[in-house]
This record gives structure tokens, sequence and C-alpha cells, in this order.
């Protein structure tokens, strides 16, 4: 993708200090490693600079943001417009007040868990198993191993598409699974989880038993995105793509992971059409076996080339 967005946005905004790239890989920035590129890509210094290029950039100019890409799928003809990729100290900070912890959005969960089991602070341990940033978890409630985003969550705060900064309770994230409903075009920069008192050893202890888990049950060492779909209400979506014969089935170099079969994995080769195509093609089968609309976990976004012309 080329364009003159670029030195549109640097006439617009002349004292940007984040680092602003033209049609750049995102495979590399995503768990899968495929996808295509990021018309322009913009990685602001600070919250400062995040609400002046947004102020500045036309409104027609569309805007995602991404962050560790585990959860997503970048698609094979990449993303129009802006990407923001948030990053560096001014979004990976860590403070810690008595029981509250604040923290920028580009934290991962891990070291968000690791942080608040030093300060024995209870209550976070799930998020060792989470294989995303904060901002993410965010977005989605993310949850694991008996925990949610919203049980610890207290205060959010970001930038709005105007460049308007933004401050949300935990009421007005509006939380349920998997999804929260404050406005799409909001971009998280930080937020305030409370955890209570607790013992650092036994703490550290469930951390271990989180990972555990999850390296004795998940493909995590493969170039996945974590649960590929939304279990139903009251089912497994792994059960239900199991029982459809879906276990290993494999598309280009995309295959069902043996291991955990709501993992999808990228065996070398593949393309985003490749892994997309096969969790539609899982989503089907399910379909006709079971009567359930699975519906995907994953994140899919940017352009699919087969369907840019039509």
């Amino acid at each position: 993708m080329t364009s003159n967005l670029t030195d549109a946005i640097r006439a617009a905004a002349p004292n940007l200090r984040g680092r602003l790239l033209e049609n750049q890989s995102l495979a590399d920035l995503t768990w899968f490693r495929v996808g295509g590129p990021a018309q322009v890509l913009f990685s602001p210094a600070d919250e400062e600079d995040l609400s002046v290029f947004l102020a500045a950039l036309d409104p027609a100019v569309p805007v995602t943001v991404i962050g560790l890409g585990s959860n997503l799928i970048v698609r094979d003809g990449g993303i129009p417009g802006v990407t923001i990729r948030l990053g560096g100290k001014a979004f990976g900070s860590i403070e810690i007040d008595g029981d509250s912890i604040r923290v920028g959005t580009a934290v991962p969960d891990m070291r968000l868990a690791k942080a608040a089991a030093e300060a024995s602070l209870d209550g976070l341990a799930f998020f060792r198993g989470i294989p995303g940033s904060v901002g993410g978890a965010l977005r989605m409630n993310a949850g694991a191993h008996g925990g949610e985003t919203t049980d610890v969550l207290t205060q959010v705060r970001g930038i709005d598409r105007t460049g308007a900064a933004r401050s949300f309770t935990h009421a007005e994230m509006g939380f349920r699974y998997r999804h929260s409903s404050a406005p799409d075009d909001v971009i998280f920069t930080g937020a305030t989880f409370r955890g209570r008192a607790g013992n650092r050893e036994a703490i550290e202890a469930e951390m271990d038993r989180v990972t555990a888990a999850r390296e004795a049950a998940q493909p995590i060492r493969e170039r996945t995105g974590g649960s590929t779909f939304k279990n139903p209400e009251g089912g497994k979506a792994w059960q239900l793509i199991d029982a459809a014969g879906c276990r290993g089935l494999t598309r280009g170099g995309a295959q069902v992971s043996e291991m955990h079969c709501n993992f999808l994995i990228n065996r070398g080769g593949a393309t985003a059409a490749d892994i997309e195509g096969l969790g539609e093609e899982v989503r089907r089968r399910v379909r006709e076996t079971a009567g359930v609309e699975l519906h995907w976990e994953i994140k899919r976004i940017g352009v699919d080339p087969t369907q840019a012309d039509r």
C-alpha cells in the first residue's frame, strides 16, 4: 500500500515525537507471524503525543490499534490508514500504591501478574495465563483459570479519536464475557487494578500452577493466537471442534492443534488466509454437526486481497 498519508500527517502535526513508519510489515508483530503491512504505523512517545496525533489526523483516515499481537490475525492485504501500537516506558509503567496497581496498557498481562505477586497482592495471578497486554485485556475482558479482568479493574484512561482524554469507571466499561462496551474509538493508555493483601509465596505458587496448566494443555511454543473461538453458552468450544472431527485438520500451512483443538497454529509458511480459512472451515463443520455457531475470539483485521476488488 502506498500513499502520501505519511507526508500529510507530518504536515498536520510537525512536532510529533513518536515513530511514524510507512508500509511497515506487521507479520513480525503478531504471534502467528503472518499478515500484510500497515499503510502507516505510528508508535507515540506518550499520551500527549498520541493526543496531538489523533487531533491532527484527518477524521476520514481509519485507525487500528494493535498490542502484542497474541490474539490477532492481520490479513494478507495489510491494514489501510493508520495502525497505532503503544510501547516504551510511557505505556509500560507499573506503579503500586497500597492495594492498587496502576499500569500502562502496553504492559504484558504476565508482567502485571508478576508485579502483583512481588507486592503480595492476591487476585491477579490469573493474568499469568493470558498471552497478551493490558490494553487487549481491557477491550475483551480477558480471563483465564477462573479470573477475569472485570474482577479486579477499578478505572481506565484513554484518548479518543478527537484527541480528548477520557476516563472510565468499572461500571462504564460495560464488561461481559470476552467483551467491553467502551467506545470503539478510545485507545486505552492506562488502567488501575485492585488486589487484596496476600502471601507472596502462595500467590507465586498459584502462578506456577497456572503456568504448568498452560504448558500441559496448550501449544504455547507454537506460532498460535491463543483460544480461537469463544465458548458457547453452557459448552466448550474445543469439545465441539473435536466432536466435529477437526483435531489436526489442515489448510495450507495452518493446522488445528493436536494438543488443544481450540488453537490454530502456523506450521510454517502459512498465510493469514490459510489460518482464517481453516477457522471458517471449523465453524462450518461445528455448525453442521452440532448446530452451534462458534464466534471468533481472535480478532481479524485488515484487507483480504482476494476480496479487495469485488
